[in-house]
């Protein structure tokens, strides 16, 4: 009888593979740009920008949904809810929308997945606020609040994960 780690049997999880860029039919830019706005809403984006001449559409950023948010869609996977649930992670999408020439439009999806970076000791923790063992008693009566500084955010690369799961979305519309 196998118990622990060897009961579980490791499979590559099942992946439907859709291209980037998508080619979509739609009747017009408008269409096209209408539908991609409608499946960014759906995974509680907000739009940043929208440059129609670019055709480009930039959403804020978003702070990635944990284990105990399944109604948010933007972390794809058990394995990204655990990340998000355990660390700070945000994520960004950039879409461009261009004609082809044979009819219908291409959606290229871009997410950006990035890890909050904040300092060992911050001053809203319990150890920014207490006396320091290395230094000598200073008196300060001013109140600490915030940070010391504002929080950095390092690039952890694109999200393959949620730009598979925007594309087949707009391919299933």
């Amino acid at each position: 009888m196998i118990s622990g780690c060897a009961a579980m049997q490791m499979r590559p999880r099942a992946s439907a593979t859709v291209p980037n860029p998508l080619v979509v039919s739609a009747t017009s830019q408008e269409v096209a740009w209408e539908r991609v706005i409608d499946v960014l809403h759906g995974f509680h984006f907000e739009i940043e920008r929208e440059n129609r001449q670019a055709r480009t559409i930039e959403t804020k950023y978003r702070t990635g949904s944990g284990l105990l948010e399944p109604w948010h869609k933007e972390s794809v996977g058990w394995s990204n809810r655990l990340e998000s649930t355990l660390q700070t992670i945000r994520r960004k999408v950039v879409i461009t929308v261009s004609p082809v020439k044979s009819g219908g439009h291409a959606i290229q999806v871009v997410a950006l997945k990035e890890l909050e970076d904040i300092d060992a000791i911050t001053a809203n923790s319990p150890g920014g606020a207490t006396f320091q063992e290395t230094s000598p008693l200073q008196r300060d009566l001013t109140p600490v609040l915030g940070q010391s500084r504002p929080s950095g955010w390092i690039p952890q690369g694109r999200d393959l994960d949620l730009e598979r799961a925007i594309l087949l979305e707009l391919q299933a519309q």
